[in-house]
Parts: structure tokens; sequence; C-alpha cells
């Protein structure tokens, strides 16, 4: 629990009140939460906790688990390891009889989105603006804390697919042109080589298209440090399509990252529950 508090620290450098200490780690893994660690030798490298949540529904109050934090030494990042913390927290909550984890991230981050919807499987139709308030670590300051809350059904097909050993085949941006899947926003690259938003189309959800592409930066980080401006806009730019395009039946499903001299990254929306 120790090791977790001072990786806390170096994930997330700039304010000490940001940081869970050690009581309320103990706290949480003794009473039905979980706190996983990933080592190198003897040395905690990564870490994802969570902790029982209830939610009230029409048959009365719904257990679930609330996945709060997780986190990869920067050293250790693009190993995959990610993947395998999340991958053991859903193999516990399973063993708790619990069919769903939920926890919130930053929309705007493509690391995470790659990994949340399309490796984890996790969907979301549920956009949160300014969910903690003023947060004032070095990765957040200045910036609103809009988030997704994401659904990760633990026991649905989807889910348990994506966590096999043969994971179903990735769809790349060709795939989803050729099936003629329209983009709801439009971007390009700036003087400064930054890409910034330049439209958004609210329309379509009038002839609700069964899926949708909508662009965000492939380095938000990048542009925070650069032009904080042209960040918080992309901010409220995503923000005004998600909003409006959540409350009328659509679902994020995928994401989709384009490589190249260029890179772009995209979220798929899709119209309706039955379309995962």
């Amino acid at each position: 629990m120790a090791a977790v508090e001072v990786l806390q620290r170096l994930i997330w450098p700039g304010d000490e009140t940001e940081i869970i200490p050690v009581h309320m780690l103990r706290a949480i893994e003794h009473n039905g939460g979980l706190v996983i660690g990933a080592f190198e030798g003897q040395e905690l490298v990564g870490f994802v906790l969570g902790f029982p949540g209830l939610e009230e529904t029409a048959t009365g109050p719904r257990v679930h688990h609330t996945s709060h934090m997780a986190g990869v030494h920067p050293d250790y990042r693009d190993a995959g390891l990610g993947f395998l913390l999340k991958r053991a927290q859903w193999q516990l909550v399973r063993q708790q009889k619990v069919d769903r984890i939920t926890w919130t991230y930053d929309p705007l981050q493509s690391r995470n989105a790659n990994l949340n919807i399309l490796k984890l499987g996790a969907i979301c139709n549920t956009y949160i603006p300014n969910y903690y308030g003023e947060m004032r670590d070095g990765i957040n300051v200045g910036m609103p804390s809009d988030r997704f809350k994401v659904d990760w059904w633990v026991n649905s097909n989807r889910v348990i697919k994506k966590l096999s050993k043969k994971p179903p085949r990735k769809l790349d941006l060709a795939h989803y042109l050729s099936a003629g899947t329209p983009f709801i926003n439009q971007s390009e690259i700036n003087s400064a080589g930054l890409v910034e938003p330049i439209s958004i189309d609210l329309d379509l959800s009038k002839v609700h298209p069964p899926l949708l592409l909508l662009e965000i930066p492939v380095d938000i980080q990048e542009i925070r440090v650069k032009d904080q401006d042209l960040a918080i806009a992309w901010s409220h730019h995503i923000r005004t399509l998600f909003s409006h395009y959540f409350e009328r039946d659509y679902f994020v499903t995928d994401f989709v990252y384009l490589s190249g001299s260029q890179p772009r990254s995209f979220y798929v929306l899709s119209y309706g529950e039955a379309t995962f």
C-alpha cells in the first residue's frame, strides 16, 4: 500500500491532496474493494484500485464495482500493463459475483480510449462535464475535468471475446469508411503544427446513421503544454458533440487509431443498444 502511495506521486505530480493515502487504501481493501499491483521484481510499476458501489434502479439498489484509479510507471507505459491490471480486476470482480465495473476517464486521452474502449470492450453513453471540479495535479491542472463514465459488462460476450486469447480483429478507419460512416466533426493542422477542431455536425442525429466517427487529438497532453487555450477548446468541442449524441441514443462502442506521418484517432458511436 505504501508503494501505491509513492507511485501515485510519480504518475500525478503537483498536489499532495490528490494522493490516496495508505490508510484509505487499507480501508478500501478491507471492505470489499480491490488494490491490485503489477511488479517488476520487487518494484511496483502499476496498480489499479476500486471499491463496491450502489446505483439506484427501478427495482432498487444494484451493486457494481467502481474502478477509481489506475496508473502505470512512466518507464513501463506501452508495455501492456494497463490491460493486464484491468484483466486481473475483471477476474476478481467476477469472482465476487458482480456483473458490471464502471469508471471515469478523460475522453480526450487517446491512450486511455484505446485501452478502455478498443481493448477492454467497455461502452459509454454518459458524459459528465467538470466531474471532479478543479483538479490540481500536473496532468489536469487548468483543464475542465470532463469525464466519460464507462460501463464494463464483465459477463457479456463482447467483453469475454475481447479478453480471450484470440480477441476479435480490430476494425480500422478504412472498414468504417467503406461502410459509409460519416464524420460528425472536422479538424485541421494549424500553423503551430497542432490539430484543432473546425466544425461539428449535430444534424446527423435526425436521420440516425447506425455508425458515426468523432475525431480527437492523438496527443492532447502535447496540446495542453503548447497551447492550453486550444486544449480547452477541444474539451468544449467534444462536450457539445458527445452530450448531443448521447442524449439521442448513441453509444461509444469502438476506437480507431490511424498511424502514419500524421496519426489520427477516432471514436466510433453506434446507434441504440442493439449495436453492441
